[in-house]
């Protein structure tokens, strides 16, 4: 399934919460909707899953105008993040439960529908937990149960609102290579929402980046992560350091620190250096200085905090053996590998 999202306009009271949205999303692809709240990333899943309507514009599945048409109309399967599983039937129950209320041949023979349960524990790797209730699983495993309800209908489309928003930080991790894995097996065209970013880049085939109703660019996780188009993306995806100051002579002023920005245009201007493309500079050849505040190991990488002569806080991150001998309070030379600079 295709889905074409076309200037799409919806507004609560005043409130522009999707506005002009225009998005492509490719049969079988796996799409992140990334965004702080309030940027319209849960009010766009519910235009396409026809739980919302638009003011403006079209929403497209396979060509067809779907813009208006029901949820049921649609077929998309939906993940809530509460699982909103029911609490009274058992796994199997749940995850028959489309199934179950379809009418005259709609409804497939009973053998079929069991069999369909089976195949879908197995594929949420539950099986032979069909006849245990919600209460007596983890909140993992509910969130694998309510997914399979989700597939259990063969939607075209499987929409996801933020799914592991309610888990804690290892079930998180250990369940995104879990929708990785069944996205691959089922090839379901798949939409998730996420303000975590670590999230967005490690499960999805591409990333799109909503601000105040507005899709500031979409693109693979690499592609967002290294080639921000605005002053927005480089600052919400991935850590940076912020510096505002000026541009001349292809170079970006920011108090004391000098950084090189080849092209950009003189003027006010913001600046992002990533913590791990600042490199320990040898004398003479250092951009700016900072007094190491702090020191902190992480596994392979040494992270780095300190203050410039006029106080701006800076991070940075070593491989280990670049930091050998640093201790805190040491003066430290450093130059930028790459700068990200956008008009003020």
């Amino acid at each position: 399934m295709t889905i074409s999202i076309r200037s799409v306009e919806k507004t609560f009271g005043r409130y522009p919460a999707l506005n002009g949205v225009s998005l492509e999303i490719a049969d079988g692809e796996l799409l992140a909707l990334l965004g702080p709240s309030g940027s319209g990333k849960t009010t766009l899943l519910r235009a396409i899953s026809g739980l919302e309507f638009p003011e403006k514009g079209q929403i497209l599945f396979d060509g067809r105008d779907m813009t208006y048409a029901s949820a049921a109309a649609r077929q998309v399967g939906f993940v809530f993040q509460q699982y909103a599983l029911f609490r009274h039937m058992t796994l199997a129950r749940n995850i028959a439960f489309g199934l179950d209320v379809r009418k005259g041949a709609a409804k497939p023979p009973k053998a079929e529908i069991d069999k369909r349960v089976d195949d879908l524990l197995n594929l949420v790797e539950l099986p032979g937990l069909g006849e245990r209730y919600p209460a007596q699983l983890s909140g993992g495993q509910r969130q694998r149960v309510a997914l399979a309800r989700a597939l259990a209908v063969s939607p075209s489309v499987l929409l996801l609102d933020e799914p592991f928003g309610a888990l804690d930080a290892t079930v998180r991790k250990s369940l995104r290579k879990e929708l990785r894995r069944i996205h691959d097996a089922t090839g379901v065209t798949t939409i998730f929402v996420t303000h975590d970013q670590e999230e967005a880049l490690e499960l999805a085939d591409r990333v799109a980046i909503l601000n105040k109703g507005v899709i500031e660019q979409v693109g693979t996780p690499q592609e967002v992560h290294d080639r921000p188009v605005g002053a927005f993306v480089a600052g919400f995806v991935g850590e940076a350091n912020r510096l505002e100051g000026a541009v001349s002579a292809s170079h970006f002023l920011g108090g004391e620190i000098t950084l090189p920005a080849p092209g950009a245009v003189d003027g006010p201007a913001v600046a992002f250096v990533r913590p791990h493309d600042l490199v320990r500079a040898p004398a003479g050849e250092e951009s700016f200085f900072i007094t190491t505040d702090r020191i902190n190991l992480q596994g392979p990488v040494v992270r780095i905090e300190g203050r410039t002569p006029g106080g701006l806080r800076i991070e940075a991150a070593f491989e280990r053996n670049s930091a050998e001998g640093l201790r805190s309070g040491d003066k430290l030379g450093l130059t930028a590998q790459k700068v990200y600079v956008f008009s003020a």
